[in-house]
């Protein structure tokens, strides 16, 4: 029997991580590990650094029926099961159902779980529940060319280049460049953890 109400959450479980959906109570914690991050996440990313910022944030994940928002939790060492520290975050979003049955990506690591293969696994889960319980067929992640880290997680995990789109999403005051890239649900996987 779970101890505590992350643990009830868990979606999915890895050997490393498990993901969960985000909470309104995981305020404190994301905040902290998003301000902890700054300097890994910018320029290429700006997670909420308040508790107003994040119920908004939050509030949409958990909502809007366009979205799904999963944190990535690290498993605490003798522990049998269940969710512990949050270690990143994995977001579905523009969730479109009927013929297209598509989502684009957006994910961070926080600074303290970055570089260790747990957000390759926690996107394993989440590719297993996207295309399993969620329905869909394709998932899309539009990446800058410079983030080195966020092309090096999708290509690991099998996701194909399809194409470059200028001036693609406003960022931090101006129109960014983006490569898109794509996994759908026949395609072959990589393990990533």
């Amino acid at each position: 029997m779970p101890e505590t109400q992350a643990e009830a959450d868990c979606l999915a479980e890895g050997r490393r991580v498990a993901i969960r959906p985000y909470r309104h109570a995981d305020a404190e914690e994301f905040i902290a590990r998003a301000g902890e991050s700054r300097d890994l996440h910018r320029p290429w990313l700006f997670p909420p650094l308040d508790a107003d910022a994040y119920a908004v944030y939050a509030g949409r994940l958990i909502e809007d029926p366009t979205k799904a928002g999963f944190l990535v939790c690290r498993r605490a060492r003798g522990q049998g099961s269940g969710c512990g520290a949050i270690a990143g975050f994995i977001n579905i979003n523009n969730i479109v159902r009927g013929g297209f049955r598509c989502g684009a990506l957006g994910y961070g690591a926080f600074a303290h779980a970055a570089g260790r293969g747990l957000m390759g696994e926690g996107l394993e889960l989440v590719l297993d529940h996207a295309f399993g319980p969620l329905g869909l067929h394709r998932l899309e992640a539009n990446i800058q060319p410079g983030n080195e880290a966020s092309l090096a997680l999708v290509r690991r995990a099998g996701f194909r280049l399809e194409g470059f789109s200028p001036d693609f999403l406003l960022i931090d005051g101006a129109w960014r460049d983006h490569e898109r890239w794509a996994l759908t649900a026949e395609m072959p996987r990589r393990a990533t953890g």
